[in-house]
């Protein structure tokens, strides 16, 4: 009966070790790796997470029946919130049209809680079921569940799978297709709900009406009007709906649709760089720093999820001899200050956004020098979720 016992706990010890998650952005191997050293030897790394993690047990959750406003349609669980970059014109009766300040955000928007509610959730789950995953401990993936089901399940508080009136501007419309780059919190929600596969908390019903939820919202992208408009913006914006569109497509296991929209995405970078690696849409922006930088890190998304569907996106060349590498290489010397940037940059640049992208080149490229420019900025930048989330090894190691 020993003998049996201690078989049995081995074999429980090996499927805990051997388990790989079924994650689509978060780098899967990285994660498997961290769990079976913390399993060896405790990890600092993932003790500090906990300690977040232990931080959010107490949470409220999060819906979208909070917010103090209710959209046009009359139905609170409809998402809303307002264009962050439009104010109040004084010059007009009661202030309305409201006129664009580009790169100036209105503090007006946070009175709409649905948008900074949907951060916090994508903070909060991310750090939960990671601490689920590397530690096993239920208490974890039962409050990031509870978080979930909230916000996706529950009859009660759950959001409608549209967007009918994101980023609306007073006086002109009551919402628009550019509010849909919002939900891209919704990539890393995703991938925090693959991540408690396997705990008492979170089922496979919960799972699959999550999933519901999201192919849902995926035909809605799909087919609106707004959706549409976004499918077809030339910058950032469209950007992101690829990544979202792909990711989604692949939680929902709709891989058909998945490779065509990798295989459209390529047409859309072509045109958003130059051979140099200059993207100039982003550069047109009063923070074209900050806005090529978050241009590229929508196109590692769109690289990392295009590889899980077999495609190499990483190391496509447009038709101009670019690729994402390019520019990288281009945005780096500026972002680490080597360079005087030469575009308008009104607001402080945040070189952490820098930081996960050179680990994920470092690994994609085999290329240490992406590794060694990351070491300069661990110094200066919070670094702890990259640190969880990214390979920090060395080129060829």
């Amino acid at each position: 009966m020993k003998k049996l016992m201690t078989i049995l706990c081995l074999a429980i010890s090996f499927n805990s070790v051997a388990q790989v998650p079924n994650t689509l952005v978060m780098n899967a191997n990285r994660l498997q790796e961290l769990k079976q050293h913390h399993q060896q030897q405790p990890l600092k790394i993932v003790t500090d997470l906990c300690k977040e993690a232990d931080s959010l047990l107490n949470m409220k959750p999060l819906s979208v029946m909070e917010k103090a406003f209710t959209p046009v349609s009359g139905n609170k669980h409809d998402y809303m919130s307002q264009a962050p970059y439009f104010w109040y014109d004084s010059t007009k009766p009661n202030g309305l049209p409201y006129m664009r300040k580009d790169g100036i955000r209105n503090p007006e928007i946070y009175k709409i809680t649905d948008r900074s509610y949907l951060g916090r959730l994508e903070d909060a789950t991310r750090i939960l079921s990671l601490a689920w995953f590397l530690t096993g401990e239920e208490k974890y993936a039962q409050k990031s569940a509870s978080l979930l089901r909230t916000w996706f399940i529950a009859e009660a508080t759950k959001m409608n799978p549209h967007l009918e009136y994101g980023q609306a501007i007073p006086g002109i419309n009551t919402g628009r297709g550019i509010g849909i780059i919002e939900t891209v919190a919704l990539i890393t929600i995703a991938d925090a709900a693959s991540l408690l596969a396997g705990s008492n908390a979170w089922t496979t019903n919960d799972h699959q009406s999550l999933k519901k939820w999201y192919a849902d919202y995926l035909n809605w992208l799909l087919i609106s009007k707004y959706g549409m408009d976004e499918h077809k913006a030339k910058n950032n914006h469209g950007t992101w709906y690829y990544a979202q569109t792909i990711d989604f497509a692949l939680f929902t296991d709709n891989k058909v649709k998945a490779k065509e929209l990798i295989e459209e995405s390529k047409t859309r970078l072509d045109s958003q760089l130059t051979k140099e690696g200059k993207q100039p849409l982003e550069l047109e922006r009063t923070n074209g720093l900050g806005y090529s930088t978050m241009n590229l890190r929508g196109w590692f998304t769109v690289a990392t999820l295009a590889k899980k569907a077999g495609y190499d996106l990483w190391n496509y060349k447009t038709t101009q001899g670019a690729g994402l590498y390019t520019a990288l290489d281009w945005l780096m010397p500026y972002a680490m200050g080597k360079k005087k940037w030469e575009y308008q940059q009104i607001s402080k640049y945040n070189k952490s956004d820098l930081y996960t992208l050179l680990l994920q080149a470092g690994v994609a490229f085999n290329e240490q020098k992406y590794f060694s420019v990351a070491k300069e900025l661990e110094k200066e930048n919070k670094t702890f979720m990259s640190d969880i989330l990214y390979v920090k090894k060395e080129a060829g190691k």
